[in-house]
């Protein structure tokens, strides 16, 4: 009888996977067959889950070349292979006046949020064309589509990032390469109170008053439009930048 989950056999990488959105594509790609590198900054959380689930962690700084690199090579070295790359790591600045962020935090949502991609894809796209098959999933963001004010350079990373996600899948269709993004509305992840400026049930119920279906997106929602997109049911699926987020920006 052959495995119905939907990874079975699948290598894949997760950046940021220790916390939040990318613990729960970790999660759900365990529990569908994938064997996963949990790359994080966080080494001592990726350790844990890593060893929670059996599976591999590796210390990534991806906006660091040589930090991405080792971690292809780590997970290229577990694997074999690696079929599914998962650009989730991502940061924000405080909400606040364009002008006010600091060139430090600037650089900070640059170096993670834009130019992971870049190396990422330097460490891991040769591999892939030399297989002539595989997926870069890119979790991007609703303030992609629809920006708030206050967060300007969030906003316009995560625009970038969408960008990339198209121009990417255009060039490497043709060598077996499916590249897509997923953009959710905010969360219950660390990253909440960093977009809300602060955690208060008033702040809260003005954020989710944005949300049509009445609610965050959680790490399940994300991580199950993930492992479709992933796997070989969306076999005819690339370069595109999908909602998961309750209606947030219709």
């Amino acid at each position: 009888m052959a495995d119905s989950k939907r990874l079975s056999g699948k290598s894949a990488i997760v950046t940021g996977g220790a916390s939040g959105f990318g613990a729960g594509i970790v999660r759900k790609f365990v529990a569908e067959g994938a064997r996963v590198l949990i790359a994080d900054v966080n080494e001592a959380a990726a350790a844990d889950l890593a060893n929670e689930l059996n599976q591999f962690s590796q210390y990534t700084d991806v906006s660091s070349a040589a930090s991405v690199a080792l971690m292809a090579d780590a997970a290229i070295a577990a694997f074999g292979q690696v079929d599914i790359l998962v650009n989730n790591a991502g940061v924000s600045h405080h909400p606040m006046a364009m002008e006010e962020v600091s060139e430090a935090d600037f650089d900070r949502v640059f170096g993670v949020n834009m130019k992971s991609v870049y190396l990422t894809a330097k460490a891991l796209v040769p591999h892939m064309k030399t297989n002539g098959a595989g997926v870069i999933l890119n979790i991007a963001s609703t303030a992609a589509v629809s920006p708030r004010p206050r967060l300007s350079w969030y906003n316009a990373s995560k625009g970038w990032m969408v960008t990339a996600t198209k121009s990417m899948a255009i060039e490497l269709a043709p060598r077996g390469i499916r590249v897509n993004a997923i953009n959710p509305v905010a969360g219950e992840t660390p990253l909440l109170k960093t977009f809300m400026g602060e955690d208060t049930p008033e702040i809260r119920a003005k954020f989710l008053a944005t949300i049509p279906i009445g609610r965050f997106s959680t790490p399940e929602d994300i991580a199950n439009a993930a492992c479709f997109l992933c796997s070989d049911e969306a076999s005819m699926i690339t370069g595109v930048a999908l909602e998961v987020d309750g209606g947030r920006v219709i």
